[in-house]
C-alpha cells in the first residue's frame, strides 16, 4: 500500500537523509532557515539601534540639561545590549546542518531562554528607566529655575508643614517608590508586550512551522 502524504511528510523533515520527500524536506529547511535568519537580522538591527539611540540621547541630555536621565538611560540600555549580545552567541551556534525540525526546535529553545532572561531583567530596567526620567525632569531648568526646586517651593507655599527628605517632598519620594514597585511587578508583562510589538510576526510564523511539524510527527 502506498504511503500516505502525512507519513511521507513526517519522514521527510524528521530525517535529513530521507529520500521519500526531498522536495518537502528542502521546503521545510528553507522555511526554517529563512525565519531564523530574519529574526537574526531584526535582533541585530534592534541592538544596534538601541546602542545608537542611547549614545545620541546621552549627548542630547547634556545639551538640554537633563544629564541624569541621559546617563541612567545609557547605562541601563548598555546592560541590556551586553546581556543580549552574549545570549546571541548561543543563537549563532545553532547547527544549520541539522534536520529542519531539530534546527527550528533548537532555535525555539534558545528563544525561550532569551525571553526568560529578559523577563527577569525587565523587572529591574523598567523601574530604572522611570527613575532616570523623574531625576531628569526634576533637574530640568525652566524659566531659569530648576523644575524640582520650583515644584517644592510651590508645595511648601501651599502646605507649610509638608515633610521633606533632602529637600524633596516625602509624598513625591513615596510616589516614585510605589511606581517603581509597580513597574517591577508588571515588568515581565511589559516586556512580553514589547516583544510582541517588535518580533510578533516572526514568532507567529515560527509557532506555525513548529505546529505543522509536530502535527506531522504525531500522525
Amino acid at each position: 500500500m502506498e504511503k500516505s502524504i502525512e507519513s511521507i511528510w513526517k519522514q521527510g523533515f524528521i530525517n535529513s537523509d530521507a529520500l521519500v520527500a526531498p522536495k518537502l524536506n528542502k521546503l521545510y529547511n528553507q522555511k526554517s532557515i529563512h525565519i531564523i535568519d530574519k529574526f537574526k537580522r531584526m535582533f541585530r538591527i534592534n541592538l544596534n539601534a538601541i546602542v545608537a539611540g542611547s549614545i545620541l540621547f546621552l549627548g542630547i541630555s547634556f545639551v538640554i540639561g537633563i544629564p541624569y536621565m541621559g546617563i541612567g538611560f545609557f547605562l541601563t540600555l548598555s546592560i541590556i545590549v551586553i546581556v543580549n549580545r552574549r545570549l546571541s552567541r548561543g543563537l549563532n551556534k545553532i547547527d544549520k546542518s541539522e534536520s529542519s525540525y531539530q534546527y527550528i526546535k533548537a532555535f525555539d529553545n534558545w528563544m525561550k531562554q532569551q525571553v526568560s532572561v529578559n523577563r527577569i531583567m525587565a523587572r529591574f530596567y523598567y523601574p530604572l528607566f522611570f527613575l532616570s526620567g523623574v531625576l531628569g525632569f526634576w533637574q530640568y531648568h525652566f524659566n531659569g529655575k530648576q523644575l524640582g526646586e520650583a515644584i517644592t517651593n510651590k508645595l511648601i507655599l501651599n502646605y507649610p508643614g509638608i515633610d521633606l527628605i533632602f529637600g524633596v517632598p516625602l509624598f513625591i519620594i513615596l510616589g516614585v517608590i510605589l511606581m517603581m514597585v509597580m513597574l517591577s511587578y508588571f515588568g515581565g508583562k511589559l516586556y512580553q508586550w514589547d516583544l510582541k510589538v517588535v518580533y510578533g510576526g516572526v514568532l507567529r510564523k515560527l509557532d506555525e512551522i513548529i505546529a505543522d511539524m509536530e502535527e506531522l510527527r504525531n500522525t
